[in-house]
């Protein structure tokens, strides 16, 4: 009889047994204080495993999941008599490493500038410096259409919440509008810009269905409102003083736009009226992140995968989407800007920052990208993320402090490259 324990430590007698009830070797004394680690420890160096493999453990038909003098105590079982632990081995599940790249999908001829899932989750829109944007099969993960149209880069693209377009901007100032079931142009080009699109928001499925008017942002300042059915810019925003660099389209049917001018404003989608203006960034602002902002890109879509065969019915489905997860709170707004800060904002409330967030501090570290998530199924909390050099500490949304790690989730494992 093989001992495994301490000198002083209290032992029990066992017996492997595999599932058929053929013993594994002889009994063994091992301490109380042994758990189902240590036995699959055992059972890999009994068993001369190579690739050390999980197993589970019964005793009576009760599985072993503490230490083996707890169980023993709590199940009342018997110590006089050998004690028969019954071992089985369990499925290896193994999480693809980070590094590993699934896929190399290759048609563009320059730099991919931009990527974007529809939706729906089933095409990738890449657009590049050769001037095409590429829709690619997600489950084939072969091209389905080449857009060709813009004269110079495709600096941005964004798919209408129904996924029934996509518009897309370039460094020549002109933005263009597809079909990406046949991959053609909806027209020319939509003209009006001076200078290169840095942004792209359409409204909210929601608010508006079928989907129809966009909002772009420009490096010449303004920030024009489109409607697709009439191929025009029914509304130009005028009051930046630099370049407008990000723009977002809330759920509550207002329009924020962050600039090089330090400042964030807040725009009436009906009168054009300038709602409010946000102040607090010492440098430009890089990103603004909505907290619905998925639900605001994705619509009606969702795991389901349920279709609507009329717009009013996704618009309803979305609205719900929307108002679940957006619940009683506020819309929340966060800001990344090149003095290494983040701000949290409830925009439509008060015209001054709810939080201030730093963690950025190298000294030529900037916050580039931003991202909220809207997450209830923790502990009911929200919770925020950020994305730039230097780190970023977690924190509650709702009263600044510290998150925890377990707040988030890893979604996905591998990644695809595109060139």
């Amino acid at each position: 009889m093989v001992e495994l324990r301490g000198e002083e430590e209290k032992s029990v007698i066992c017996l492997l047994k595999d599932s058929e009830g053929n013993p594994l070797g002889g009994p063994i004394s091992v301490a109380h204080s042994f758990g189902p680690k240590h036995f699959q420890q055992i059972i890999n160096k009994l068993l001369n495993n190579e690739e050390k493999l999980p197993y589970a453990f019964y005793i009576n038909d009760r599985e072993l999941v503490v230490e083996l003098g707890v169980f023993l105590q709590t199940t009342n079982a018997s110590v006089e008599n050998i004690v028969q632990i019954v071992y089985q081995p369990q499925a290896i599940f193994r999480i693809a490493p980070v590094y590993r790249c699934s896929q190399t999908l290759s048609a563009h001829r320059d730099a991919v500038l931009v990527v974007k899932f529809s939706p729906d989750g089933r095409i990738l829109a890449s657009g590049s410096g050769d001037t095409n944007i590429t829709l690619w099969d997600v489950d084939t993960q072969l091209p389905q259409y080449t857009c060709q149209g813009h004269k110079n880069w495709v600096l941005c693209v964004e798919w209408s919440p129904d996924a029934k377009y996509l518009a897309s901007g370039s460094k020549a100032g002109e933005i263009m509008c597809w079909d990406p079931s046949t991959g053609k142009s909806l027209g020319g080009p939509l003209v009006g810009h001076r200078k290169w699109i840095t942004a792209i928001s359409w409204e909210p499925l929601h608010l508006q269905a079928p989907c129809r008017r966009f909002v772009s942002a420009s490096k010449d300042g303004d920030v024009r409102i489109w409607d697709l059915v009439l191929k025009r810019c029914v509304m130009c925003l005028s009051g930046h003083t630099l370049s407008v660099t990000c723009v977002k389209w809330g759920g509550d049917g207002v329009i924020y736009t962050g600039s090089q001018d330090c400042t964030i404003k807040v725009w009436d989608t009906k009168q054009g009226k300038l709602i409010r203006e946000l102040k607090g960034h010492g440098h430009w602002i890089n990103s603004l992140a909505l907290s619905t902002d998925h639900v605001l890109r994705t619509g009606a879509f969702g795991h389901k995968g349920t279709q609507y065969d009329r717009p009013e019915e996704a618009k309803e489905a979305a609205l719900e989407i929307y108002n679940k997860v957006r619940g009683n709170a506020p819309e929340r707004l966060v800001s990344g800007s090149d003095d290494r800060s983040l701000y949290i904002w409830e925009p439509l409330l008060d015209k001054h920052p709810k939080f201030r967030l730093t963690g950025h501090q190298q000294s030529k570290s900037f916050v580039f990208e931003v991202g909220l998530q809207e997450d209830a199924g923790h502990d009911g909390g929200k919770h925020n993320h950020g994305g730039a050099s230097g780190g970023l500490p977690l924190r509650h949304g709702s009263h600044g402090g510290r998150a925890p790690m377990s707040g988030f989730r890893v979604s996905n494992a591998c990644w695809m490259q595109i060139r």
